[in-house]
């Protein structure tokens, strides 16, 4: 197992849920309950410094349970490597705690998944729409289910080309 893998599970035990090291990369899931604090180990041990997040998203898988995995990439600049922490998100609860009290640039990247995928971040400052407008209730664009022709698209197209 790789060395931050071991640190990770022998910090948080019951976080733990698989770790997989792929073509150089590193992956490690944790039950959605420790995200959180296993962010805040990754940022705070010094011997890890994982002081920038690249990025948030998330993956919709309709037919598994939980349906949603949500997927965080950090980097640590002085130590130059970089790992990715994931975490899986029910559909009849689907909400998680916001990791911008530890990594501000997380906010966006926060709610990018909300208006996308409709993961709730707990905690968020300021969880709102942000490429959606504020009034948009069709759902969320990057879920399997929905449309790919989007909700209300061939009304409006009638409309234009009468």
């Amino acid at each position: 197992m790789h060395p931050i893998s071991q640190q990770i599970q022998e910090r948080f035990p019951e976080a733990f849920v698989e770790s997989i090291e792929a073509l150089g990369e590193l992956s490690v899931s944790v039950k959605r309950e420790k995200v959180v604090d296993v962010c805040r180990f990754l940022h705070d041990d010094p011997g890890l410094a994982f002081d920038m997040i690249t990025d948030i998203c998330s993956v919709d898988f309709p037919n598994e349970e939980p349906r949603f995995e949500m997927i965080y990439q950090f980097y640590s600049i002085h130590k130059n490597r970089r790992i990715r922490i994931k975490a899986r998100v029910p559909e009849e609860d689907c909400t998680i705690d916001s990791i911008t009290g530890i990594w501000k640039g997380a906010n966006f990247m926060e709610r990018e998944v909300y208006d996308m995928m409709g993961i709730v971040f707990n905690n968020h400052p300021d969880l709102r729409r942000i490429l959606m407008t504020e009034d948009y209730d069709e759902g969320f664009p990057l879920r399997k289910d929905f449309p790919v022709e989007g909700r209300g698209w061939r009304d409006t197209f009638e409309f234009l080309s009468s």
